[in-house]
This record gives structure tokens, C-alpha cells and sequence, in this order.
């Protein structure tokens, strides 16, 4: 049938390849052409005009294929089907009988060659001739010649008219560009049907996604409601401990307390149990009317001459001499008592009283340092007591609060047990003759300026 290809017109050929593209995508993949398995894989709306090459060559050249696509024919025109050809229903037969195929490949397959007009339809009663007729025809080995439409078999003179063929080569562009425009048209449909299924698909994953998101919302707001519900919880277990830990710490403020008054009951009898015992011996003392022992035993056994009394370690310095300071304050136990005022105002009469309190305060702890001994610096009264922490390590600074510093170092003096060396430091001569009486050894405030200076 290739002989004949060129005079198939282009409509009749357009409708063949669509046939042939229907069919393709109806058989079963293993009955498809080899030539034609590519094309099967194209969009139906697309296959005919994508194909339409290999679609007319299989059905010049495969009579099988031929006769697959006359079925497809028939079912879609059964009421020209019986009129086209008269043969029987192919249906009843295999792609593959060779009964099928000769027809396809029949004599009849070339159009009848003309004798002087257009040849007349086999029947009176016949339908008007029709693309699809002479489709038919064709698939079928019929003259297909005769079912072409009147009007394009009229149109064509014995001699062409040159502007009937433009008009002609228009119309079959035309015709093209139309089919074309169809499938371009089934496409974008297809597209279309594709697009509304992925839209419903992601308006079905948006609404699950909205679902799982109040679902979420609901577990984070379960969740919320939980953490503050343990919050509430947890905050009423501290309070809760703080109270306990309130009523823990006055329990134990408690005991102390009563530790304390324990303590200082205990104190309080044992010190009225010594009372007593001294008071029952002093009573017993004036009811045996004892005198107090003028004489020890000793001393009426050998009597002590009459001698004045000498200062044990002055060892012939003078009074102003530092180093008898040192020797004095290295005996055991030693005390010294300064007047500070006395002191400062002879050797840092120019700076403040507390710059002065300072200087001496500092050269006492110093000296307290080096001697181990005790020192107590007074000074005359102001209305509250100097605080300790600005004070140095090792003096001992009091403040004659009420009375001057005269009478508190007199205090003092007489408050020491008999025996124990106390050094007064001061140049007033009250006091001095004070201390004196009192057993007190008395240093001139020159001595302590003097030690002072030398450190």
C-alpha cells in the first residue's frame, strides 16, 4: 500500500492515524508493534499527533496491526461498517488470521482507476460519503475513493486551478492546526484533571495537617495545664517546707534558750552554794570572834629585819630609760596601763586626737608584739566607745565614759591581784603617787615616746 500513500488525502490519513492511535492504547502491551511501544507510552491526547510517523508506517506495513485497527473501526461505526466492503465481522476472527490479512493486502487496496467522474457508492441506500467511511474502505482493502465527501472529489478540475490548491493546502493546514489545537486542548485537559487531583490530594494533606496540628495544640495545652498544675504543686511543697523549716529554727532557738537558762541556773546555784559556804565561815569566823592572822608562822620564827623596800628590776637604770621598759614588761605576766592622752600630747601634740590615738595605738601593738605583755591604753571619755574592729591586735582601749581617765587607770591598778607586776605610763603625779600606793611601778611618759622613737 505504500504505492498508494501519496494519494491518500490528508484528512483520510488523519483519521486512520487516530484510529491507529486509539487502538494502541487499547491492546494489550504484549500485542503492540515493536515500532509503536514508544508511542504507546505517549499521552493519549498526544499520541496521534506525536506518532502520527510511525502510526501510518505500521499500518502501511503490518496487516495484523491493519486489521486490529479496522476492529476498532467497526465498533466505533457499526451502522457503515456493514455497508463498507460487505464482508463479515472481523470480531469473530484473530488478529492474526490470514483471512484478515488477505483482505488487508487484497487487489482492492488501490483506489479504482478512474473512468471519466467520480465513482458512484455500492448502494442506493448507502449514507452520504464521510471521512470515516472512507476510512473504513481503506483499513478494509475497499476502493475508499468513492466515500470521500462530493464536494472535495467536485473541487478537483481535470486541470488544478492554482489558487483552489493554495485554498486546498490552507485548508488541510487549517484542518491540522484544528487537530492539533484539540489535543493540545485534551492535553491541557488532562493537565487540568491531573491538577484538580493533586489539588484535592493537597487540600486532603492540608486538612490532616490541620488536623494533626489541633491535635497537637491540644496535647501542648494538656501538657501546659499539667506543668502548671505541678508548678502549683511544687510551689505549695516549698512553702510548706518553708514552714517547717521556720518552726525547725524557733525549736531550736528554743532550746538554746533554754540551754542557756540551764546553763546560767546551774551558775546561779553553784555560785549561792559558795556564797553560803563563805557566809557560814565568815559567821563562824565572828562567832569564834577570830582575829585575821597578823602573823604567819614564819615570821615570828624568824623575823625579818626592818628594811626599805626595793623595786625588783630597775638594776640602777633611770626612770627614763627605755630598756628598763623592755625589762620590766618581760616579767612574767606582766601589765601595763598607759595614759593615753598623757603620752600623745608630749609627742604628737600637732596631729588630731584621732591621728594621735592612732600613732600610739599602733606602737603599743607593736610593743605588745615583742613582750607578750597585756596592754591597756585609756583615754578620757567621748559618748560612745571607740568600735574594737578599728583597733590593733594585742591593746586593750578603753574609754572613761563618765569619768576621766585618771580614775580608770586608778581602777584598774586596784583591780589587779597583789604580787602581779603592773607598769603604769604617765606623768602626772596624782596618779603616779596613786599607783605607787597601790604597788604599781610607774614609768614617765618620755620612756614609752622613747621606746616609740627607737623601734
Amino acid at each position: 500500500m505504500s504505492a498508494a500513500s501519496p494519494d491518500v488525502p490528508a484528512a483520510l490519513r488523519h483519521r486512520l492515524v487516530e484510529l491507529a492511535a486509539r487502538t494502541v492504547g487499547e491492546l494489550e502491551p504484549l500485542l503492540v508493534p515493536s515500532s509503536l511501544r514508544r508511542v504507546r507510552a505517549f499521552a493519549p491526547a498526544k499520541r496521534a499527533a506525536s506518532g502520527s510517523a510511525p502510526l501510518w508506517a505500521a499500518l502501511e506495513a503490518d496487516a495484523a496491526f491493519r486489521a486490529r485497527v479496522a476492529r476498532t473501526w467497526r465498533h466505533a461505526h457499526p451502522d457503515v461498517a456493514s455497508l463498507v466492503g460487505g464482508v463479515e465481522d472481523d470480531d469473530e476472527r484473530a488478529p492474526d488470521d490470514p483471512r484478515g490479512a488477505e483482505v488487508a493486502t487484497g487487489p482492492a487496496a488501490e483506489p479504482a482507476p478512474e473512468s471519466g467522474g467520480p465513482a458512484l457508492p455500492p448502494s442506493v441506500d448507502a449514507p452520504a460519503p464521510s471521512w470515516d467511511a472512507a476510512a473504513g474502505a481503506w483499513l478494509h482493502a475497499q476502493d475508499w475513493s468513492v466515500w470521500v465527501p462530493r464536494e472535495l472529489d467536485a473541487a478537483e478540475p481535470a486541470s488544478p486551478d492554482p489558487a483552489v490548491a493554495r485554498l486546498r493546502t490552507r485548508a488541510e493546514e487549517l484542518t491540522r492546526a484544528l487537530e492539533e489545537s484539540r489535543a493540545q486542548a485534551a492535553a491541557l485537559t488532562d493537565e487540568v484533571a491531573t491538577t484538580r487531583r493533586e489539588l484535592r490530594r493537597l487540600r486532603s494533606d492540608a486538612d490532616r495537617a490541620r488536623a494533626q496540628g489541633r491535635q497537637a495544640a491540644q496535647d501542648a495545652q494538656t501538657a501546659l495545664e499539667e506543668a502548671r498544675a505541678a508548678q502549683a504543686a511544687a510551689a505549695d511543697a516549698q512553702r510548706v517546707a518553708a514552714e517547717d523549716l521556720r518552726a525547725a529554727r524557733a525549736e531550736r532557738d528554743a532550746a538554746r534558750a533554754e540551754v542557756r537558762v540551764a546553763r546560767r541556773l546551774a551558775d546561779a546555784r553553784v555560785r549561792l552554794l559558795l556564797d553560803t559556804i563563805v557566809d557560814a565561815a565568815s559567821g563562824l569566823r565572828t562567832e569564834l570572834a577570830l582575829p585575821p592572822a597578823a602573823d604567819l608562822p614564819a615570821d615570828l620564827v624568824a623575823p625579818e629585819p626592818d628594811a626599805a623596800p626595793v623595786r625588783v628590776g630597775s638594776r640602777g637604770r633611770l626612770v627614763d630609760d627605755p630598756t628598763l621598759l623592755d625589762e620590766l614588761l618581760r616579767l612574767p605576766r606582766a601589765h601595763l596601763v598607759v595614759d593615753g592622752y598623757n603620752v600623745t600630747k608630749s609627742a604628737f601634740g600637732g596631729l588630731t586626737l584621732e591621728l594621735q590615738r592612732r600613732h600610739l595605738v599602733d606602737g603599743l601593738a607593736s610593743l605588745a608584739a615583742r613582750t607578750g605583755a597585756e596592754v591597756t591604753c585609756c583615754f578620757d571619755g567621748r559618748p560612745s566607745p571607740m568600735p574594737t574592729a578599728s583597733l590593733a591586735r594585742g591593746v586593750r582601749v578603753r574609754f572613761s565614759v563618765g569619768e576621766i581617765a585618771d580614775d580608770l587607770i586608778r581602777r584598774l591598778v586596784r583591780a589587779e591581784p597583789a604580787g602581779r607586776v603592773v607598769v603604769v605610763v604617765t606623768s602626772d603625779q596624782e596618779v603616779t603617787h596613786d599607783v605607787e600606793a597601790d604597788g604599781a611601778y610607774v614609768v614617765p611618759s618620755a620612756t614609752l615616746v622613747g621606746w616609740l622613737q627607737r623601734r
